[in-house]
Protein backbone atom coordinates (compact mmCIF):
# COMPACT_ATOMS: atom_id res chain seq x y z
CA UNK A 1 0.00 0.00 0.00
CA UNK A 2 3.17 2.42 0.45
CA UNK A 3 2.79 4.42 -2.74
CA UNK A 4 6.15 6.60 -1.35
CA UNK A 5 4.14 10.09 -1.05
CA UNK A 6 4.27 11.84 2.55
CA UNK A 7 0.51 12.36 3.28
CA UNK A 8 1.01 13.57 6.63
CA UNK A 9 2.11 17.50 6.25
CA UNK A 10 3.17 17.67 10.23
CA UNK A 11 5.26 16.45 12.38
CA UNK A 12 4.28 15.34 16.31
CA UNK A 13 6.24 16.52 19.41
CA UNK A 14 9.18 14.47 20.12
CA UNK A 15 8.09 14.10 23.86
CA UNK A 16 4.23 13.36 24.38
CA UNK A 17 4.20 14.31 27.70
CA UNK A 18 5.73 17.76 28.23
CA UNK A 19 3.18 20.05 30.68
CA UNK A 20 4.53 23.24 29.49
CA UNK A 21 4.00 22.69 26.32
CA UNK A 22 0.38 20.68 26.34
CA UNK A 23 -0.47 23.68 28.25
CA UNK A 24 0.81 26.27 25.67
CA UNK A 25 -0.93 23.76 23.15
CA UNK A 26 -3.84 23.87 24.84
CA UNK A 27 -4.14 27.84 25.30
CA UNK A 28 -3.15 28.49 21.42
CA UNK A 29 -6.20 26.23 20.90
CA UNK A 30 -8.11 27.98 23.05
CA UNK A 31 -7.15 31.14 21.70
CA UNK A 32 -7.35 30.42 17.88
CA UNK A 33 -10.71 28.17 18.50
CA UNK A 34 -8.95 25.38 16.59
CA UNK A 35 -10.42 21.72 16.27
CA UNK A 36 -7.53 19.68 17.40
CA UNK A 37 -3.81 19.54 17.82
CA UNK A 38 -3.21 18.65 14.48
CA UNK A 39 -4.31 21.62 13.26
CA UNK A 40 -1.69 23.39 15.68
CA UNK A 41 1.06 21.03 14.48
CA UNK A 42 0.22 21.57 10.65
CA UNK A 43 0.97 25.83 11.43
CA UNK A 44 4.33 24.61 13.62
CA UNK A 45 5.84 22.41 10.70
CA UNK A 46 4.77 25.63 8.15
CA UNK A 47 6.22 27.90 10.46
CA UNK A 48 9.62 25.03 10.25
CA UNK A 49 9.72 25.19 6.50
CA UNK A 50 9.80 28.85 6.19
CA UNK A 51 12.34 29.03 8.74
CA UNK A 52 14.52 25.96 6.80
CA UNK A 53 13.98 28.10 3.82
CA UNK A 54 15.18 31.19 5.13
CA UNK A 55 18.31 30.05 6.47
CA UNK A 56 18.95 27.61 2.85
CA UNK A 57 18.71 31.02 0.99
CA UNK A 58 20.85 32.53 3.58
CA UNK A 59 23.52 30.28 3.92
CA UNK A 60 23.48 30.22 0.19
CA UNK A 61 24.29 33.92 -0.07
CA UNK A 62 26.74 33.04 2.58
CA UNK A 63 25.49 35.54 5.22
CA UNK A 64 25.02 38.36 2.68
CA UNK A 65 21.47 39.35 3.37
CA UNK A 66 20.72 41.40 0.06
CA UNK A 67 22.24 38.60 -1.53
CA UNK A 68 19.59 35.95 0.52
CA UNK A 69 16.78 38.50 -0.51
CA UNK A 70 17.23 38.78 -4.18
CA UNK A 71 17.53 34.70 -4.02
CA UNK A 72 14.96 34.44 -2.43
CA UNK A 73 12.33 37.30 -3.53
CA UNK A 74 9.04 34.96 -4.69
CA UNK A 75 9.29 33.40 -1.27
CA UNK A 76 9.49 36.62 0.54
CA UNK A 77 6.62 38.22 -1.75
CA UNK A 78 4.67 35.12 -0.78
CA UNK A 79 4.93 35.95 2.66
CA UNK A 80 4.25 39.48 2.06
CA UNK A 81 1.00 39.04 0.37
CA UNK A 82 -0.21 36.63 3.32
CA UNK A 83 0.69 39.20 5.88
CA UNK A 84 3.05 36.81 7.41
CA UNK A 85 6.02 39.52 6.91
CA UNK A 86 5.42 42.96 6.58
CA UNK A 87 6.59 44.87 3.40
CA UNK A 88 9.60 46.55 5.32
CA UNK A 89 10.96 43.03 6.62
CA UNK A 90 13.66 41.55 5.30
CA UNK A 91 14.80 37.89 5.27
CA UNK A 92 16.00 37.62 8.90
CA UNK A 93 13.05 38.18 10.41
CA UNK A 94 11.65 34.93 9.58
CA UNK A 95 13.59 33.27 11.48
CA UNK A 96 11.97 35.68 14.33
CA UNK A 97 8.55 34.52 13.17
CA UNK A 98 5.93 32.65 15.84
CA UNK A 99 3.18 30.45 15.36
CA UNK A 100 1.39 32.78 16.07
CA UNK A 101 2.21 34.66 13.04
CA UNK A 102 0.76 31.95 11.06
CA UNK A 103 -2.31 31.18 12.87
CA UNK A 104 -3.13 35.41 12.40
CA UNK A 105 -3.40 34.35 8.89
CA UNK A 106 -5.84 31.45 8.65
CA UNK A 107 -9.78 32.84 7.31
CA UNK A 108 -10.99 31.44 10.88
CA UNK A 109 -9.23 33.94 13.02
CA UNK A 110 -9.28 37.21 10.62
CA UNK A 111 -13.38 36.18 10.26
CA UNK A 112 -13.06 36.41 14.17
CA UNK A 113 -11.40 39.89 14.39
CA UNK A 114 -13.73 41.25 11.20
CA UNK A 115 -16.46 40.16 14.23
CA UNK A 116 -18.08 37.91 12.27
CA UNK A 117 -18.58 35.33 15.20
CA UNK A 118 -18.45 36.33 18.78
CA UNK A 119 -16.05 33.52 19.06
CA UNK A 120 -13.20 31.95 16.86
CA UNK A 121 -15.19 28.77 16.95
CA UNK A 122 -18.42 30.46 16.00
CA UNK A 123 -16.46 32.08 12.90
CA UNK A 124 -15.39 28.37 12.24
CA UNK A 125 -18.89 26.68 11.93
CA UNK A 126 -19.73 29.79 10.30
CA UNK A 127 -17.14 29.06 7.47
CA UNK A 128 -18.01 25.25 7.83
CA UNK A 129 -21.83 25.48 7.05
CA UNK A 130 -21.02 27.83 4.12
CA UNK A 131 -22.20 31.30 5.36
CA UNK A 132 -18.73 33.07 4.75
CA UNK A 133 -17.13 34.16 1.74
CA UNK A 134 -13.79 35.62 0.30
CA UNK A 135 -14.07 37.92 -2.70
CA UNK A 136 -17.58 36.53 -3.66
CA UNK A 137 -16.59 32.69 -3.31
CA UNK A 138 -17.68 30.57 -0.97
CA UNK A 139 -15.22 29.11 1.33
CA UNK A 140 -15.69 25.88 3.80
CA UNK A 141 -12.02 26.07 5.11
CA UNK A 142 -11.24 27.29 8.43
CA UNK A 143 -7.67 26.97 7.34
CA UNK A 144 -7.59 28.94 4.21
CA UNK A 145 -4.45 31.47 4.34
CA UNK A 146 -5.96 34.51 3.81
CA UNK A 147 -4.15 37.47 1.58
CA UNK A 148 -3.75 40.93 2.80
CA UNK A 149 -5.30 41.98 -0.72
CA UNK A 150 -8.65 40.05 0.55
CA UNK A 151 -8.94 40.55 4.38
CA UNK A 152 -11.52 42.96 3.30
CA UNK A 153 -12.91 40.99 1.06
CA UNK A 154 -13.86 38.68 4.01
CA UNK A 155 -17.70 38.68 4.37
CA UNK A 156 -20.89 36.75 4.92
CA UNK A 157 -22.85 35.40 2.24
CA UNK A 158 -25.30 37.40 0.67
CA UNK A 159 -27.72 33.83 0.19
CA UNK A 160 -27.10 33.25 3.83
CA UNK A 161 -29.42 34.38 6.48
CA UNK A 162 -26.76 35.87 8.53
CA UNK A 163 -26.08 38.23 6.01
CA UNK A 164 -29.63 40.21 7.65
CA UNK A 165 -28.17 42.68 10.28
CA UNK A 166 -30.79 41.80 12.32
CA UNK A 167 -30.00 37.96 12.75
CA UNK A 168 -29.81 37.29 16.72
CA UNK A 169 -25.87 35.18 15.89
CA UNK A 170 -24.58 38.44 14.29
CA UNK A 171 -22.29 40.03 17.08
CA UNK A 172 -23.38 44.00 17.97
CA UNK A 173 -21.79 46.52 15.63
CA UNK A 174 -20.96 44.35 12.30
CA UNK A 175 -21.12 45.75 8.89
Amino acid sequence: MATGKNTKFYETPNHPFQGERIAQEADLLGRYGLKNKEELWRAQSELRNYRREARRLIGEAQGDMELAEELGVEFLDRLRRYGILSEDDDISEVLGLDVTDILERRLQSVAYRKGLGHTPKQSRQFILHGHVVVDGARVTRPSKKVEVSEEGLVEFDERSPLSDELHPERAEGQE
